[in-house]
Protein backbone atom coordinates (compact mmCIF):
# COMPACT_ATOMS: atom_id res chain seq x y z
CA UNK A 1 0.00 0.00 0.00
CA UNK A 2 1.10 3.77 -0.76
CA UNK A 3 -0.48 7.06 -0.41
CA UNK A 4 0.26 10.24 -2.63
CA UNK A 5 0.53 13.45 -0.72
CA UNK A 6 0.85 16.67 -2.74
CA UNK A 7 2.47 19.31 -0.87
CA UNK A 8 4.54 17.16 0.60
CA UNK A 9 7.65 19.53 0.59
CA UNK A 10 5.60 22.30 2.47
CA UNK A 11 5.25 23.25 5.90
CA UNK A 12 2.53 21.01 7.35
CA UNK A 13 3.28 18.52 4.48
CA UNK A 14 6.19 17.93 5.32
CA UNK A 15 5.56 17.52 9.06
CA UNK A 16 2.79 15.03 8.21
CA UNK A 17 5.55 12.83 5.71
CA UNK A 18 7.88 12.76 8.89
CA UNK A 19 5.09 11.55 10.89
CA UNK A 20 3.41 9.35 8.90
CA UNK A 21 7.02 7.54 8.63
CA UNK A 22 7.78 7.60 12.39
CA UNK A 23 4.79 5.65 12.41
CA UNK A 24 4.45 2.60 10.14
CA UNK A 25 6.17 1.36 6.86
CA UNK A 26 3.60 2.68 4.20
CA UNK A 27 5.42 4.56 1.63
CA UNK A 28 4.53 8.05 0.97
CA UNK A 29 4.92 9.27 -2.89
CA UNK A 30 5.38 12.98 -2.38
CA UNK A 31 4.14 15.29 -5.05
CA UNK A 32 5.74 19.20 -4.74
CA UNK A 33 6.35 21.97 -7.43
CA UNK A 34 9.07 23.17 -4.99
CA UNK A 35 7.69 27.02 -4.79
CA UNK A 36 9.24 29.36 -2.43
CA UNK A 37 7.85 27.54 0.64
CA UNK A 38 8.53 23.87 -0.33
CA UNK A 39 11.73 23.02 0.85
CA UNK A 40 13.30 19.50 0.36
CA UNK A 41 15.66 20.34 3.35
CA UNK A 42 12.67 19.38 5.63
CA UNK A 43 13.04 16.00 4.72
CA UNK A 44 16.12 15.66 4.83
CA UNK A 45 16.22 12.60 7.43
CA UNK A 46 14.53 10.49 4.23
CA UNK A 47 17.26 10.87 1.96
CA UNK A 48 17.90 7.55 0.95
CA UNK A 49 14.96 6.25 2.17
CA UNK A 50 13.02 3.76 0.02
CA UNK A 51 9.84 4.46 1.88
CA UNK A 52 9.87 8.75 0.40
CA UNK A 53 9.58 9.27 -3.21
CA UNK A 54 10.08 12.94 -4.42
CA UNK A 55 8.21 13.96 -7.89
CA UNK A 56 8.86 17.99 -8.50
CA UNK A 57 5.59 18.61 -10.12
CA UNK A 58 2.88 21.18 -10.59
CA UNK A 59 -0.77 19.65 -9.47
CA UNK A 60 -2.06 21.45 -12.24
CA UNK A 61 -0.36 18.64 -14.35
CA UNK A 62 -2.97 16.28 -15.27
CA UNK A 63 -0.88 13.83 -17.28
CA UNK A 64 1.84 13.76 -13.99
CA UNK A 65 -1.07 13.13 -11.65
CA UNK A 66 -2.15 10.59 -14.21
CA UNK A 67 1.29 8.88 -14.25
CA UNK A 68 1.79 9.05 -10.21
CA UNK A 69 -1.85 7.01 -9.69
CA UNK A 70 -1.26 4.40 -12.46
CA UNK A 71 2.46 3.45 -11.12
CA UNK A 72 2.18 3.94 -7.91
CA UNK A 73 -1.90 3.11 -7.30
CA UNK A 74 -2.26 4.31 -4.24
CA UNK A 75 -4.67 3.64 -1.26
CA UNK A 76 -5.43 7.64 -0.51
CA UNK A 77 -4.35 10.99 -2.17
CA UNK A 78 -3.68 13.40 0.59
CA UNK A 79 -4.12 17.06 -0.81
CA UNK A 80 -2.08 19.50 1.29
CA UNK A 81 -0.90 21.69 -1.82
CA UNK A 82 -1.72 25.15 -1.62
CA UNK A 83 -0.88 28.41 -1.82
CA UNK A 84 -1.59 29.58 1.20
CA UNK A 85 -0.22 33.01 2.69
CA UNK A 86 -3.07 35.70 2.66
CA UNK A 87 -1.15 38.82 2.59
CA UNK A 88 0.55 37.37 -0.94
CA UNK A 89 -3.36 36.53 -2.08
CA UNK A 90 -4.40 40.31 -1.58
CA UNK A 91 -0.97 41.62 -3.67
CA UNK A 92 -1.64 38.41 -6.34
CA UNK A 93 -4.68 36.59 -6.10
CA UNK A 94 -3.43 34.99 -9.64
CA UNK A 95 -1.18 32.13 -8.17
CA UNK A 96 -4.49 31.13 -5.50
CA UNK A 97 -6.49 30.87 -8.18
CA UNK A 98 -4.58 28.42 -10.20
CA UNK A 99 -2.85 26.42 -7.39
CA UNK A 100 -5.65 26.43 -4.81
CA UNK A 101 -8.97 25.67 -7.50
CA UNK A 102 -7.76 25.04 -10.51
CA UNK A 103 -4.84 22.17 -8.90
CA UNK A 104 -7.93 21.10 -6.71
CA UNK A 105 -9.63 20.12 -10.00
CA UNK A 106 -7.04 18.59 -11.41
CA UNK A 107 -6.80 16.09 -8.68
CA UNK A 108 -10.11 15.99 -8.34
CA UNK A 109 -10.91 14.39 -12.29
CA UNK A 110 -7.40 12.56 -12.24
CA UNK A 111 -8.81 10.86 -8.90
CA UNK A 112 -12.29 10.24 -10.03
CA UNK A 113 -10.88 8.66 -12.94
CA UNK A 114 -7.91 6.62 -11.29
CA UNK A 115 -10.78 5.56 -8.68
CA UNK A 116 -13.74 4.52 -11.39
CA UNK A 117 -11.17 2.24 -12.84
CA UNK A 118 -9.96 0.03 -9.56
CA UNK A 119 -11.16 -3.26 -8.99
CA UNK A 120 -12.88 -4.16 -5.46
CA UNK A 121 -11.54 -4.10 -2.63
CA UNK A 122 -9.48 -1.43 -3.95
CA UNK A 123 -11.99 0.85 -5.21
CA UNK A 124 -14.28 0.57 -2.12
CA UNK A 125 -10.77 1.65 0.13
CA UNK A 126 -9.37 4.69 -2.00
CA UNK A 127 -9.68 8.14 -0.42
CA UNK A 128 -9.41 11.71 -1.22
CA UNK A 129 -8.76 13.92 1.29
CA UNK A 130 -8.58 17.25 1.24
CA UNK A 131 -7.06 19.50 3.75
CA UNK A 132 -8.00 22.82 3.93
CA UNK A 133 -8.68 26.16 6.41
CA UNK A 134 -11.56 27.64 8.92
CA UNK A 135 -10.53 30.80 7.55
CA UNK A 136 -13.61 29.70 4.71
CA UNK A 137 -15.78 30.57 7.31
CA UNK A 138 -15.21 33.72 7.71
CA UNK A 139 -14.23 36.33 11.00
CA UNK A 140 -16.31 36.03 14.27
CA UNK A 141 -17.16 38.32 16.89
CA UNK A 142 -16.03 38.21 20.60
CA UNK A 143 -19.20 36.81 21.75
CA UNK A 144 -20.05 33.95 18.81
CA UNK A 145 -19.55 30.09 19.14
CA UNK A 146 -16.64 28.40 17.67
CA UNK A 147 -17.09 27.42 14.37
CA UNK A 148 -18.42 24.05 13.71
CA UNK A 149 -18.68 22.14 10.27
CA UNK A 150 -22.42 23.24 9.81
CA UNK A 151 -21.33 26.74 9.98
CA UNK A 152 -22.14 28.82 6.54
CA UNK A 153 -18.76 29.92 4.36
CA UNK A 154 -18.25 33.12 4.20
CA UNK A 155 -14.72 33.85 2.85
CA UNK A 156 -12.97 37.12 3.05
CA UNK A 157 -9.54 37.47 1.69
CA UNK A 158 -8.72 35.73 -1.71
CA UNK A 159 -7.25 33.21 -0.14
CA UNK A 160 -10.18 32.13 2.04
CA UNK A 161 -12.02 32.43 -1.27
CA UNK A 162 -9.95 29.60 -3.22
CA UNK A 163 -10.02 27.35 -0.40
CA UNK A 164 -13.86 27.57 -0.16
CA UNK A 165 -14.03 26.91 -3.56
CA UNK A 166 -11.53 23.96 -3.52
CA UNK A 167 -13.74 22.34 -0.94
CA UNK A 168 -17.02 22.96 -2.95
CA UNK A 169 -15.21 21.49 -5.60
CA UNK A 170 -14.61 18.61 -3.69
CA UNK A 171 -17.49 18.34 -2.15
CA UNK A 172 -19.52 18.07 -5.23
CA UNK A 173 -17.60 15.39 -7.05
CA UNK A 174 -18.57 13.38 -3.95
CA UNK A 175 -22.23 14.06 -4.35
CA UNK A 176 -22.30 14.09 -8.30
CA UNK A 177 -19.93 11.10 -8.90
CA UNK A 178 -19.42 9.45 -5.76
CA UNK A 179 -15.87 9.89 -5.27
CA UNK A 180 -15.08 8.70 -1.90
CA UNK A 181 -13.93 12.07 0.31
CA UNK A 182 -12.99 13.25 3.30
CA UNK A 183 -12.51 17.02 4.39
CA UNK A 184 -10.29 18.90 6.94
CA UNK A 185 -10.92 22.34 7.80
CA UNK A 186 -7.67 23.10 10.62
CA UNK A 187 -7.15 26.49 12.87
CA UNK A 188 -3.44 28.21 12.86
CA UNK A 189 -0.55 25.58 12.51
CA UNK A 190 2.64 26.13 14.24
CA UNK A 191 5.84 24.41 14.71
CA UNK A 192 8.85 22.86 12.87
CA UNK A 193 9.80 23.89 9.27
CA UNK A 194 7.33 26.69 9.25
CA UNK A 195 8.62 29.25 6.34
CA UNK A 196 9.39 32.66 8.56
CA UNK A 197 7.06 34.50 6.68
CA UNK A 198 3.87 33.67 9.31
CA UNK A 199 3.55 35.08 12.47
CA UNK A 200 5.51 32.49 14.98
CA UNK A 201 8.72 32.08 12.55
CA UNK A 202 8.69 35.78 11.90
CA UNK A 203 8.58 36.61 15.01
CA UNK A 204 11.40 34.47 16.54
CA UNK A 205 13.69 34.91 13.34
CA UNK A 206 13.06 38.35 13.07
CA UNK A 207 14.15 38.99 16.99
CA UNK A 208 17.22 36.78 16.72
CA UNK A 209 18.36 39.11 14.59
CA UNK A 210 17.84 42.15 16.13
CA UNK A 211 15.00 43.23 13.80
CA UNK A 212 11.31 44.91 13.90
CA UNK A 213 8.80 42.12 15.50
CA UNK A 214 5.49 43.50 13.07
CA UNK A 215 2.04 43.44 14.25
CA UNK A 216 -0.86 44.59 12.43
CA UNK A 217 -3.20 47.00 13.66
CA UNK A 218 -3.86 46.72 17.51
CA UNK A 219 -2.76 43.31 17.50
CA UNK A 220 -6.55 41.93 19.13
CA UNK A 221 -7.10 39.64 15.90
CA UNK A 222 -7.55 36.23 17.81
CA UNK A 223 -7.01 32.91 16.22
CA UNK A 224 -6.92 28.91 17.33
CA UNK A 225 -3.43 27.89 17.44
CA UNK A 226 -2.49 23.90 16.80
CA UNK A 227 0.90 22.36 16.81
CA UNK A 228 1.90 20.84 13.46
CA UNK A 229 2.36 17.21 14.66
CA UNK A 230 -1.26 17.25 16.15
CA UNK A 231 -2.19 18.31 13.06
CA UNK A 232 -0.73 15.22 11.57
CA UNK A 233 -2.04 13.00 13.69
CA UNK A 234 -5.46 13.97 13.23
CA UNK A 235 -5.22 13.79 9.78
CA UNK A 236 -3.68 10.47 10.17
CA UNK A 237 -7.37 9.57 12.40
CA UNK A 238 -9.76 11.20 9.71
CA UNK A 239 -8.11 8.88 7.17
CA UNK A 240 -8.16 5.82 8.88
CA UNK A 241 -11.57 6.30 10.50
CA UNK A 242 -13.84 9.12 9.42
CA UNK A 243 -16.59 9.17 7.47
CA UNK A 244 -16.78 9.06 3.62
CA UNK A 245 -18.23 12.61 2.22
CA UNK A 246 -17.78 14.15 5.66
CA UNK A 247 -15.69 17.54 7.15
CA UNK A 248 -13.96 17.37 10.36
CA UNK A 249 -12.91 20.83 12.00
CA UNK A 250 -9.22 20.32 13.85
CA UNK A 251 -8.56 22.63 16.15
CA UNK A 252 -6.67 23.36 19.75
CA UNK A 253 -8.77 24.70 21.90
CA UNK A 254 -5.95 27.92 21.84
CA UNK A 255 -7.98 30.78 21.22
CA UNK A 256 -5.05 33.86 21.74
CA UNK A 257 -4.86 37.67 20.80
CA UNK A 258 -1.50 37.92 18.24
CA UNK A 259 -0.11 40.58 20.42
CA UNK A 260 -0.37 37.90 23.69
CA UNK A 261 1.39 35.26 21.03
CA UNK A 262 4.06 38.08 20.03
CA UNK A 263 4.87 38.74 24.06
CA UNK A 264 5.14 34.91 24.66
CA UNK A 265 7.27 33.97 21.70
CA UNK A 266 9.71 37.31 23.63
CA UNK A 267 9.34 35.45 27.22
CA UNK A 268 10.84 32.68 26.09
CA UNK A 269 13.40 34.09 23.70
CA UNK A 270 14.07 36.05 27.27
CA UNK A 271 14.45 32.81 28.81
CA UNK A 272 15.89 30.95 26.40
CA UNK A 273 18.53 33.14 24.46
CA UNK A 274 18.64 36.32 26.39
CA UNK A 275 20.09 39.58 23.99
CA UNK A 276 22.01 41.51 26.17
CA UNK A 277 20.20 44.55 24.69
CA UNK A 278 17.10 44.10 27.22
CA UNK A 279 13.95 42.19 26.48
CA UNK A 280 12.78 41.34 23.35
CA UNK A 281 9.53 42.46 23.96
CA UNK A 282 11.26 46.42 23.07
CA UNK A 283 11.22 45.52 19.15
CA UNK A 284 7.66 44.86 19.16
CA UNK A 285 6.32 47.69 16.60
CA UNK A 286 2.43 48.20 15.10
CA UNK A 287 2.03 48.41 11.52
CA UNK A 288 -0.63 49.93 9.77
CA UNK A 289 -3.74 46.67 9.76
CA UNK A 290 -3.43 44.47 6.39
CA UNK A 291 -6.84 45.36 3.95
CA UNK A 292 -10.15 42.99 5.65
CA UNK A 293 -7.95 41.30 8.41
CA UNK A 294 -10.59 39.02 9.65
CA UNK A 295 -10.87 39.29 13.64
CA UNK A 296 -11.34 36.11 14.93
CA UNK A 297 -11.20 32.40 14.29
CA UNK A 298 -12.27 29.69 16.42
CA UNK A 299 -12.39 26.18 16.04
CA UNK A 300 -15.12 23.56 17.64
CA UNK A 301 -13.02 19.94 17.42
CA UNK A 302 -16.02 18.77 19.11
CA UNK A 303 -17.05 15.97 16.34
CA UNK A 304 -13.57 14.52 15.73
CA UNK A 305 -12.89 13.96 19.71
CA UNK A 306 -16.83 12.67 19.36
CA UNK A 307 -16.29 10.95 16.57
CA UNK A 308 -13.10 9.47 16.09
CA UNK A 309 -11.59 10.14 19.74
CA UNK A 310 -9.13 12.85 18.45
CA UNK A 311 -8.12 15.47 21.15
CA UNK A 312 -4.38 17.21 20.30
CA UNK A 313 -1.63 16.21 22.70
CA UNK A 314 0.25 19.63 23.29
CA UNK A 315 -1.03 22.57 25.18
CA UNK A 316 0.25 25.80 23.44
CA UNK A 317 2.45 26.45 26.32
CA UNK A 318 4.63 22.89 25.14
CA UNK A 319 4.06 23.42 21.90
CA UNK A 320 5.24 26.97 21.28
CA UNK A 321 7.92 25.81 23.49
CA UNK A 322 9.40 23.14 21.44
CA UNK A 323 8.47 25.47 18.54
CA UNK A 324 11.09 27.92 19.64
CA UNK A 325 14.05 25.38 20.80
CA UNK A 326 13.29 24.09 17.49
CA UNK A 327 14.12 27.29 15.72
CA UNK A 328 17.21 28.17 17.93
CA UNK A 329 18.89 24.62 17.13
CA UNK A 330 18.85 25.03 13.92
CA UNK A 331 19.84 28.40 12.56
CA UNK A 332 21.33 27.08 9.41
CA UNK A 333 17.47 26.02 8.26
CA UNK A 334 16.60 29.16 9.02
CA UNK A 335 19.71 30.83 7.38
CA UNK A 336 19.34 28.62 4.08
CA UNK A 337 15.84 29.23 3.33
CA UNK A 338 15.86 32.90 3.60
CA UNK A 339 19.04 33.18 1.29
CA UNK A 340 17.18 30.62 -1.07
CA UNK A 341 20.53 28.74 -0.91
CA UNK A 342 18.12 25.76 -0.17
CA UNK A 343 17.67 26.03 -3.82
CA UNK A 344 21.14 24.90 -3.95
CA UNK A 345 20.98 22.05 -1.67
CA UNK A 346 17.91 20.69 -3.57
CA UNK A 347 19.76 20.61 -6.75
CA UNK A 348 23.31 19.10 -4.86
CA UNK A 349 20.59 15.86 -3.48
CA UNK A 350 18.62 15.14 -6.44
CA UNK A 351 19.59 16.87 -9.20
CA UNK A 352 17.73 18.98 -11.72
Amino acid sequence: MTILVTGGAGFIGSNFILDWLAQGEEPVVNLDALTYAGNLENLASLQGDARHVFVQGDITDRALVDRLLAEHRPRALIHFAAESHVDRSISGPGAFIKTNIEGTYTLLEAARQHWQGLPEPERAAFRFHHVSTDEVYGSLKAEDPAFAETNAYEPNSPYSASKAASDHLVRAWHHTYGLPVLTTNCSNNYGPYHFPEKLIPLMIVNALAGKPLPVYGDGQQIRDWLYVRDHASAIRAVLAEGRVGETYNIGGWNEMANIDIVKTVCALLDELRPDAAGPYSRLITYVKDRPGHDRRYAIDARKIERELGWRPAETFATGIRKTVQWYLDHPAWVQRVQSGAYRDWVQQQYGA
